[in-house]
């Protein structure tokens, strides 16, 4: 006799409990689900409508292929899973796989538990200098490599730069000396954009229901990033005067 299956939306961090509380785990669509309906304790996590494969305004042109996309350091911590509600962030992410037929859109590979590559959301944003708007005008699915790739900076951090590196040349079949002016570029168009305090537009995700949480402020985000990179690093947080992300440049010019 088949289980029934009643879908739930459990975020990653929550599904220990959600187990506990009598959800299974469905591994061939990658979601929990109920065995019955009307359990007390899986309630919270009932599932709410599916997201629209198409955001309102969402332009899936934008930024295809691989390339490196740095995050101006004014703008860490903006990124779109910091600021959605989890639950809705775990229908996001539903959507983003599905519609993307569970491969990344970069490279093409699928999820290996074994070689720990997993399929990421990546955003793509709009930069308006006039403005100073920072616009969400995409979400696309990327695997881990290739996720990294997008974020060179933090692989540098990390000391996986080697790796980063190899895969950019592996997937983009640039020459070794191509690879390294991208990487330059990508860096002096994120210092450049660095300078700037951007305000978020997240409107194509507002527009499509999802429930957001409210990131640090745009004054905020240079102290937060540079205390996160110090704690990465092994160095004491230090207080922080005019917002100075001093350390951010001086850690990610290891290139």
């Amino acid at each position: 006799m088949a289980v029934e299956r009643h879908w739930l939306d459990v975020p990653y961090a929550d599904k220990d409990e959600a187990k506990r509380g009598g959800a299974r785990w469905d591994g061939t669509v990658k979601r929990w689900y109920a065995p019955r309906p009307g359990i007390p304790e899986l309630q919270r996590w009932a599932a709410a409508p599916d997201v629209p494969d198409l955001l309102p305004g969402e332009d899936r042109t934008l930024g295809n292929g691989l390339f490196v996309d740095l995050v101006p350091s004014t703008c860490w911590f903006t990124n779109v899973r910091s600021c959605v509600d989890k639950k809705d962030w775990e229908r996001l992410r539903r959507m983003i796989t599905h519609r993307a037929g569970q491969r990344c859109e970069a490279c093409g590979s699928a999820e290996d538990r074994d070689a720990k590559r997993w399929l990421e959301a990546h955003e793509r944003w709009t930069f308006d200098d006039t403005t100073r708007v920072q616009t969400l005008k995409r979400l696309i699915c990327l695997c881990t490599d290739c996720h990294t790739v997008t974020h060179f900076g933090y692989a540098q951090v990390r000391g996986i730069e080697a790796q980063a590196f190899a895969h950019l040349i592996k997937v983009t079949k640039m020459t070794e000396p191509q690879a390294r002016e991208h990487v330059r570029a990508a860096f002096a168009l994120w210092q450049q954009r660095s300078a700037t305090a951007w305000e978020l537009n997240l409107g194509i995700l507002t527009d499509a229901g999802i429930t957001l949480a409210p990131p640090p402020g745009a004054k905020d985000r240079a102290g937060v990033a540079e205390d996160t990179l110090r704690s990465i690093a092994g160095k004491p947080a230090v207080p922080q005067q005019g917002g100075s992300d001093s350390v951010i440049r001086r850690m990610l010019r290891r290139r």
